[in-house]
């Protein structure tokens, strides 16, 4: 294997290193370039604050461009609920279970991006990036000519599962119209993932602050001056997605990116079947959290008075989305930090990043909450002009605001999992988590003892928190070393020779 000068030459025994790299204390892999061990509370701290840096580098942007780029579906419907109850049902319905489940689906299959991009970095194979990349927009456009069914028919699939007709069929007109983000979507993501295990999120980050901008001024100019309804809102909402693709395609096509991307390859459909296991295993992890809280809107919709409930429900869902796109970046910014750590070869390094990202998010979060508590009379006006919509968020705001601090965390968590490679066994434990044991407990909650959308949410938090402490057990518990030495594999099988010994850019 060349570029010894990158990290350690490893073989099958995980307690050996090669000699002029690595030595043998207490049985574990001690690797050139990682960290000391902290057995002092000033060392701690001062590592605390290196590591912070380098988090928050990548963090900072990548939390910026989550919010802003979430925001795009959040101001439609804010929009559309000065329009009317209806629109604003709409838009909530498509937005959280047609479009919700497609953006689990893409942001999940571009996911495994984060796990092979960000190691392939770390060990300077550079040149994969581009292959990676574009062996993911094969699979998710492939994946996005699948999903266009359940756009097509989506009024008779919200009929089906019970949704009251008259918001089934706008939901349904407007889910039509929104196809052409479903494509944006299957690009955008991968790029996203290329672009962050290079740590080059300040340009993605600009480039969703200026199409919020615009997002907003034509959402206002179409839906309200111009009266277009929810056709502007399609309009407006495609446009902005595509907007924020063709831009960073511009970024990367000019040369930016240096040998991360070298144009077109044929390489690109080779080793496709082992590159969609991981991306399914991917799309299936992030897609039961995503579908977790689209599942409480679609519940909503069983209650009596449906379209105030999911009215709530979605603006509740607006506001837990914002704070989550807090953690995502956080997310992001974990997995890259741990995935190029393990593929430099210095667990302890990608062991401290879990460390500090996972206390910064949680002071975050507790903030947020905070604030949120204050303003429970005040923000539920943003969104709607409705005073029962209004006085059932304002009911809804304390499980609002603990349910923030638990997911503040738990994304991190799984972005963890992420950059170390983890992510079937992570779907293992979000299926029991989340579906046989948080959503029918909140069911019962719910139904069963009468306690309506606080039954069901509540249920359903018990569920993440399990979740949460599964996953810290698991991030607790793991062998850093050895993720070191599988990443180091995943790389010589996946990536092929090495072209250059320069390692990564800075």
């Amino acid at each position: 294997m060349e570029a010894e000068n990158q990290r350690p030459l490893l073989n099958d025994n995980l307690g050996k290193a090669d000699g002029g790299h690595g030595n043998r204390r207490s049985g574990t892999v001690e690797f050139e370039g990682d960290i000391e061990p902290i057995n002092r509370a000033g060392r701690f701290f001062f590592q605390f604050g290196a590591e912070s840096k380098k988090l928050w580098y990548l963090a900072g942007p990548a939390i910026f461009t989550s919010l802003c780029q979430y925001s795009l579906g959040a101001i439609t419907q804010a929009f559309a609920g000065h329009v009317g109850t209806l629109e604003l049902a709409a838009v909530s319905m498509e937005n959280s279970v047609i479009a919700g489940f497609s953006f689990g689906v893409m942001l999940g299959m571009g996911s495994a991006l984060e796990t092979l991009c960000g190691q392939a970095y770390g060990a300077g194979q550079l040149d994969m990036l581009g292959i990676y990349m574009q062996r993911s927009w094969v699979i998710l456009n492939s994946t996005a000519l699948v999903l266009c069914i359940f756009y097509i028919f989506a009024t008779p699939f919200l009929k089906l599962i019970g949704q009251a007709s008259e918001i089934a069929e706008s939901a349904g007109t407007f889910a039509i119209w929104m196809i052409p983000q479903l494509f944006a979507y299957s690009i955008n993501f991968p790029i996203a993932k290329f672009l962050q295990a290079q740590s080059k999120i300040m340009v993605m980050a600009l480039i969703s602050l200026v199409a919020l901008v615009l997002h907003t001024f034509f959402s206002w100019l179409l839906i309200i001056k111009l009266g277009w309804g929810l056709v502007g809102a399609a309009v407006v909402l495609d446009s902005s997605w595509w907007f924020i693709v063709i831009a960073q395609l511009v970024y990367i096509f000019a040369g930016t990116c240096g040998r991360a991307w070298t144009g077109f390859s044929w390489k690109a459909f080779t080793h496709l079947w082992e590159f969609f296991k991981l991306s399914l295993a991917s799309a299936i992890m992030l897609c039961l959290e995503c579908w977790y809280y689209m599942v409480l809107i679609l519940f909503g919709g069983y209650l009596s008075n449906p379209e105030v409930s999911v009215d709530a429900l979605s603006i509740c869902m607006n506001i837990l989305g914002w704070t989550i796109m807090v953690a995502f970046g956080s997310n992001a910014a974990i997995s890259v930090r741990v995935s190029n750590e393990l593929g430099a070869g210095n667990p302890r390094k990608a062991k401290f990043a879990v460390v500090v990202v996972v206390i910064s998010t949680f002071i975050i979060g507790l903030a947020i909450s905070a604030v949120l508590l204050i303003l429970r009379d005040y923000y539920p006006k943003v969104f709607t002009s409705s005073q029962e919509v209004q006085a059932l968020v304002n009911q809804l705001t304390p499980l609002l605001a603990l349910t923030i601090v638990i997911d503040n965390v738990q994304p991190v968590l799984s972005g963890v999992a992420i950059g170390a490679g983890w992510q079937a066994i992570v779907a293992y434990v979000n299926v029991g988590c989340y579906y046989l044991f948080g959503l029918p407990l909140g069911l019962v909650m719910g139904y069963k003892l009468n306690l309506g959308v606080t039954g069901i949410w509540s249920g359903m938090t018990i569920g993440v928190c399990l979740q949460s402490l599964i996953l810290f057990a698991m991030t607790y518990r793991t062998n850093w070393n050895k993720e070191a030495s599988a990443a180091s594999e995943r790389i010589r099988v996946w990536g092929g020779p090495r072209t250059s010994d320069d390692g990564p850019e800075k």
